[in-house]
Protein backbone atom coordinates (compact mmCIF):
# COMPACT_ATOMS: atom_id res chain seq x y z
CA UNK A 1 0.00 0.00 0.00
CA UNK A 2 1.33 3.47 -0.89
CA UNK A 3 2.35 5.79 1.88
CA UNK A 4 0.45 9.02 2.49
CA UNK A 5 2.70 11.64 0.93
CA UNK A 6 0.89 14.44 2.79
CA UNK A 7 2.37 13.45 6.17
CA UNK A 8 5.95 12.93 4.96
CA UNK A 9 8.81 15.41 4.85
CA UNK A 10 10.34 16.27 1.45
CA UNK A 11 13.18 13.78 1.77
CA UNK A 12 10.78 10.97 2.65
CA UNK A 13 8.59 11.97 -0.29
CA UNK A 14 11.67 11.94 -2.52
CA UNK A 15 12.53 8.41 -1.36
CA UNK A 16 8.97 7.25 -2.02
CA UNK A 17 9.10 8.85 -5.47
CA UNK A 18 12.38 7.09 -6.17
CA UNK A 19 10.80 3.77 -5.19
CA UNK A 20 7.87 4.46 -7.50
CA UNK A 21 10.26 5.32 -10.34
CA UNK A 22 12.25 2.12 -9.83
CA UNK A 23 8.99 0.16 -9.93
CA UNK A 24 8.07 1.81 -13.24
CA UNK A 25 5.18 3.74 -11.68
CA UNK A 26 6.15 6.98 -13.39
CA UNK A 27 2.93 8.91 -12.73
CA UNK A 28 3.17 8.38 -8.96
CA UNK A 29 6.90 9.07 -9.05
CA UNK A 30 6.40 12.34 -10.93
CA UNK A 31 3.69 13.36 -8.46
CA UNK A 32 6.03 12.69 -5.53
CA UNK A 33 8.93 14.58 -7.11
CA UNK A 34 6.66 17.53 -7.94
CA UNK A 35 5.58 17.61 -4.28
CA UNK A 36 9.23 17.74 -3.28
CA UNK A 37 9.79 20.61 -5.71
CA UNK A 38 6.77 22.47 -4.34
CA UNK A 39 8.50 22.44 -0.95
CA UNK A 40 12.03 22.94 -2.32
CA UNK A 41 12.12 24.22 -5.94
CA UNK A 42 15.87 23.74 -6.17
CA UNK A 43 15.88 20.09 -5.06
CA UNK A 44 18.47 18.74 -7.50
CA UNK A 45 17.67 15.06 -7.09
CA UNK A 46 13.93 15.56 -7.67
CA UNK A 47 14.63 17.60 -10.81
CA UNK A 48 17.04 14.88 -11.98
CA UNK A 49 14.48 12.13 -11.45
CA UNK A 50 11.83 14.06 -13.38
CA UNK A 51 14.32 14.47 -16.24
CA UNK A 52 14.89 10.71 -16.26
CA UNK A 53 11.17 10.02 -16.20
CA UNK A 54 10.73 12.23 -19.25
CA UNK A 55 13.08 9.92 -21.12
CA UNK A 56 11.45 6.76 -19.78
CA UNK A 57 8.12 8.08 -21.02
CA UNK A 58 9.54 8.78 -24.48
CA UNK A 59 10.15 12.55 -24.36
CA UNK A 60 13.85 12.15 -25.11
CA UNK A 61 14.48 15.72 -26.25
CA UNK A 62 13.03 17.20 -23.04
CA UNK A 63 14.95 14.66 -20.98
CA UNK A 64 18.21 15.51 -22.75
CA UNK A 65 17.67 19.25 -22.32
CA UNK A 66 16.81 18.91 -18.62
CA UNK A 67 19.85 16.70 -18.00
CA UNK A 68 22.05 19.18 -19.88
CA UNK A 69 20.85 22.01 -17.64
CA UNK A 70 21.33 19.93 -14.48
CA UNK A 71 24.82 18.89 -15.61
CA UNK A 72 25.77 22.53 -16.07
CA UNK A 73 24.35 23.45 -12.66
CA UNK A 74 26.11 20.57 -10.88
CA UNK A 75 29.29 19.81 -12.85
CA UNK A 76 30.71 17.79 -9.97
CA UNK A 77 27.74 15.42 -9.90
CA UNK A 78 29.08 12.63 -12.07
CA UNK A 79 25.88 10.60 -11.84
CA UNK A 80 23.80 13.34 -13.44
CA UNK A 81 26.51 13.92 -16.02
CA UNK A 82 26.63 10.21 -16.78
CA UNK A 83 22.87 10.12 -17.37
CA UNK A 84 23.22 13.16 -19.65
CA UNK A 85 26.03 11.47 -21.56
CA UNK A 86 24.13 8.21 -21.92
CA UNK A 87 21.00 10.01 -23.11
CA UNK A 88 23.06 11.94 -25.65
CA UNK A 89 24.66 8.71 -26.82
CA UNK A 90 21.29 6.99 -27.10
CA UNK A 91 20.08 9.86 -29.29
CA UNK A 92 23.13 9.64 -31.53
CA UNK A 93 25.01 12.70 -30.26
CA UNK A 94 28.30 10.88 -29.77
CA UNK A 95 30.40 14.05 -29.64
CA UNK A 96 28.47 15.38 -26.66
CA UNK A 97 28.41 11.98 -24.97
CA UNK A 98 32.14 11.46 -25.37
CA UNK A 99 32.92 14.98 -24.17
CA UNK A 100 30.83 14.31 -21.06
CA UNK A 101 32.49 10.96 -20.45
CA UNK A 102 35.90 12.65 -20.61
CA UNK A 103 34.73 15.39 -18.24
CA UNK A 104 33.40 12.80 -15.79
CA UNK A 105 36.75 11.02 -15.75
CA UNK A 106 38.46 14.31 -14.89
CA UNK A 107 36.29 14.48 -11.76
CA UNK A 108 36.27 10.75 -11.01
CA UNK A 109 38.95 8.80 -12.91
CA UNK A 110 37.63 5.51 -11.54
CA UNK A 111 33.94 6.03 -12.50
CA UNK A 112 33.21 2.45 -13.50
CA UNK A 113 30.23 3.02 -15.80
CA UNK A 114 32.04 5.79 -17.65
CA UNK A 115 35.12 3.62 -18.08
CA UNK A 116 32.88 1.01 -19.69
CA UNK A 117 31.38 3.55 -22.11
CA UNK A 118 34.43 5.65 -23.02
CA UNK A 119 35.77 2.76 -25.09
CA UNK A 120 33.18 3.74 -27.73
CA UNK A 121 34.76 7.18 -28.03
CA UNK A 122 37.71 7.91 -30.30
Amino acid sequence: MAENLDVMNPEEIYQQGFTYRCEGNYASARDAFERVLAADPGHLKARWQIALIQGFEGDFDASLEALKILSAEAPGNVDIRYDFAMTAMMLGDFDTACAEFRAILLVDPAHEKTLQQIIYCQ
